[in-house]
């Protein structure tokens, strides 16, 4: 098989890795640190690519998107956590699933609303458009960004839950949180910036793989699928995990549809089944590094 094929598929299915990882990310800190099912993150994704959208279009610039996305969608996580899911957490993760799913299609409806319903791309910045050889391939400026970014990312994220207060404080808190509020720290205070977070995470992945893959109505549950198998693949509530089953996942959805087309979703759901069936918790389970 010809390298420079292989290499590009690589390259490829790096940049979508870095994508999904930018997304099961928040899902994990909600999800594997909070234990929250939030079946709406997908949703809070799309928002978030659209807004972007409307700013490129508006003042043209994608660097502004890049900021005013992920704090638009995480003031509107904000709110949605104090005022509908903050009431649930001792109720159960059924309601949450039936809350967050509801949310899920209400604000994929206002999103088709405002925006429409027609196929788009958010515009990658002029500085990032076209190619650079890397030896005999040459390869698109803005993946090669995408996978800096997701890089720079990753490392960022796991400083602040790993290594700060405020991660302890989530880890600590999901343990136990009576404990917590002996200690005097307002966990609800916590929990609802978390769950803020987490959504203008997913939001920011929106803008980030907008010139890749577009921006559509129907994104929000295929996002969200594939952010499920990434964090069920990784490990709940391991940020290490979340980026290694985003790596896996990447590729095997990228070769998959370079290779078989018809059977990419099988080659994604077959990396997910041999991992669980070796390591029923996934690559690295909740307290991994």
């Amino acid at each position: 098989m010809d390298p420079i094929f292989l290499a590009q598929q690589f390259l490829n299915g790096a940049s979508f890795a870095m994508t999904l990882f930018l997304v099961a990310v928040g899902l994990t800190l909600i999800f594997g640190l909070m234990d929250v099912l939030n079946l709406a993150h997908g949703t809070f994704y799309l928002i978030g690519a659209y807004v972007g959208l409307s700013v490129v279009k508006t003042l043209g610039n994608f660097w502004l998107a890049l900021v005013v996305a992920p704090v638009a969608v995480a003031l509107l996580g904000y709110v949605v956590e104090v005022a509908l899911i903050r009431p649930l957490y001792a109720r159960g993760h059924l309601d949450q699933v039936l809350l967050t799913l509801g949310l899920a299609f209400v604000l994929a409806d206002q999103a088709r609303h405002v925006w429409g319903a027609f196929e788009e791309a958010i515009p990658a910045p002029p500085g990032l458009v076209g190619a650079v050889a890397l030896g005999p391939l040459f390869y698109p400026k803005y993946r090669l960004f995408v996978i800096g970014f997701g890089l720079l990312a990753a490392g960022v994220l796991w400083l602040l839950v790993e290594r700060t207060r405020w991660g302890a404080v989530i880890r600590a808190g999901v343990s136990n949180r009576t404990m917590i509020r002996n200690l005097g720290i307002d966990i609800g205070r916590i929990f609802a910036h978390t769950f803020a977070f987490g959504c203008g995470l997913a939001a920011l992945a929106g803008v980030i793989a907008g010139p890749i893959i577009g921006v559509a109505p129907g994104l929000d549950a295929e996002i969200l699928m594939l952010a499920l198998i990434v964090v069920v693949t990784g490990g709940l509530g391991s940020l290490s995990g979340s980026f290694w089953g985003a790596v896996l996942i990447g590729q095997a959805d990228t070769f998959g549809k370079a290779l078989l087309p018809d059977f990419s979703l099988f080659f994604i759901f077959a990396v997910m089944a041999l991992v669980l069936l070796y390591r029923p918790g996934g690559l690295l389970a909740r307290g991994g590094p």
